[in-house]
């Protein structure tokens, strides 16, 4: 059996201070760097903690991509517009939580059909997504 770790290891890196601009950058600005530690941004509660990986392209709109590293909170109450991660019929498949008008798991890509819940639904809510972690595509030489 698989159990988190319950303290993981400290490995805090730098993290400068300022954002990093997507347009033109700003020479006027200061470069204080902090150290960062992502177990501690990423795992709030380490004992209810786990990773999964995504696949698919339902949730590409939530910013969830094919292969994407999930952080999933079990701690957390599944609200209104949580991306969850969800047993329905025996699968598991991760959507938004939708809980009125009425109950349903939302896919973030309109190519995929909603899920309505209805009553007697076999649904288990099995975390809140935290976090999505994915790879850049490097360029090439």
């Amino acid at each position: 059996m698989i159990r988190p770790l319950i303290d993981p290891p400290s490995l805090p890196l730098p993290c400068f201070e300022n954002r990093v601009p997507c347009g033109f950058p700003s020479p006027a600005q200061d470069h204080a760097i902090t150290p960062i530690d992502l177990n501690t941004l990423c795992v709030r509660h380490p004992a209810a903690t786990y990773f999964v990986r995504a696949c698919g392209e339902s949730m590409t709109g939530a910013g969830i991509h094919d292969g994407d590293l999930l952080v999933v909170d079990r701690a957390l109450t599944p609200r209104h517009g949580d991306v969850v991660i969800a047993c329905l019929h025996g699968e598991f498949t991760v959507k938004r939580l939708q809980c009125t008008p009425y109950p349903a798991l939302l896919p973030a890509n309109p190519d995929y059909p909603v899920l309505p819940l209805g009553d007697g639904e076999p649904l288990e809510l099995m975390g809140v997504v935290t976090f999505a972690l994915h790879t850049l595509e490097r360029g090439t030489s």
